[in-house]
């Protein structure tokens, strides 16, 4: 899809947001910008405390920023719930629910059938390979299987923006490779619009179509990175040259970003 058939599912427009800590107003987004056009996986990477938490959270609708404007589909969304897929960093099932029953649930809350539901929820789970654990318990289930069938539940949202914050974080290396490659081939089948944080690097050059690099809290864009390697990606897109010139770029400028004293 080119550039002048996109239409831009989310914007962020002149986003500032404050709270008061200890008798003191402090400022976490200073008037932050960025969008993520139909069908594209954008990544916003930046220091710790940097404020994704607290875009997400206005995204989601459950806080109203302080002053700028955050649409959907061209719709003005700001303190509206409801308007988004959320897949947080912990899998966040439902235990006292079967695998099926966390996704059909899930759907049924979004206004889904019943029958509809318990009927996707079966067929996606068999795509995905998880069709005979359908009908255990999470607890029952690893760390990267869980985390599938929490992507797969906000997959399956009929809403036009999934918002996937640090989603592999507590995995380890292997099963979190693992996990990227899988999200990877699934949202290329589906091409839902994405916007994902980590703290990766590699991550982030590896999913993304464009990077947004934040800078400290007060969270402003530093720098927004197109990635230039073609879809689908290739597994060992990481050994080429841009990829270690991408992946030094973005240090650097996390470096400088987490150093910044913000006076502008």
């Amino acid at each position: 899809m080119s550039e002048s058939e996109r239409s831009a599912k989310l914007e962020v427009s002149g986003v500032s947001m404050s709270y008061v800590r200890d008798r003191r107003r402090r400022l976490v987004l200073d008037r932050l910008s960025l969008n993520v056009m139909a069908g594209e996986f954008v990544t916003l990477i930046g220091p710790s405390g940097s404020g994704k938490s607290t875009l997400f959270r206005l995204i989601g609708g459950v806080e109203r920023p302080d002053e700028g404007s955050i649409r959907i589909s061209g719709r003005e969304i700001a303190g509206e719930r409801g308007h988004i897929s959320y897949m947080p960093q912990q899998a966040s099932l439902f235990p006292w629910m079967s695998v099926a029953g966390n996704i059909s649930s899930a759907l049924t809350t979004a206004g889904v059938g019943a029958k509809e539901a318990a009927a996707l929820a079966s067929q996606w789970l068999e795509r995905i390979g998880l069709g005979d654990v359908a009908k255990e318990y999470p607890h029952v289930l690893s760390g990267g299987m869980q985390q599938r069938v929490s992507f797969l539940r906000a997959l399956l949202m009929p809403r036009d923006v999934m918002c996937l914050d640090e989603p592999f974080a507590a995995l380890d290396a292997l099963t979190r490779a693992e996990m990227q490659a899988w999200l990877l081939g699934l949202w290329e089948a589906e091409r839902r619009s994405v916007l994902f944080v980590t703290h990766s690097i590699e991550e982030a050059l590896t999913l993304s179509d464009r990077i947004y690099v934040l800078s400290r809290a007060p969270a402003r864009v530093l720098r927004e990175i197109r990635i230039p390697f073609p879809r689908p990606r290739r597994a060992d897109v990481w050994k080429e040259p841009e990829f270690v010139r991408l992946k030094e770029e973005v240090l650097e400028l996390l470096q400088k970003g987490a150093e910044a004293d913000h006076a502008l």
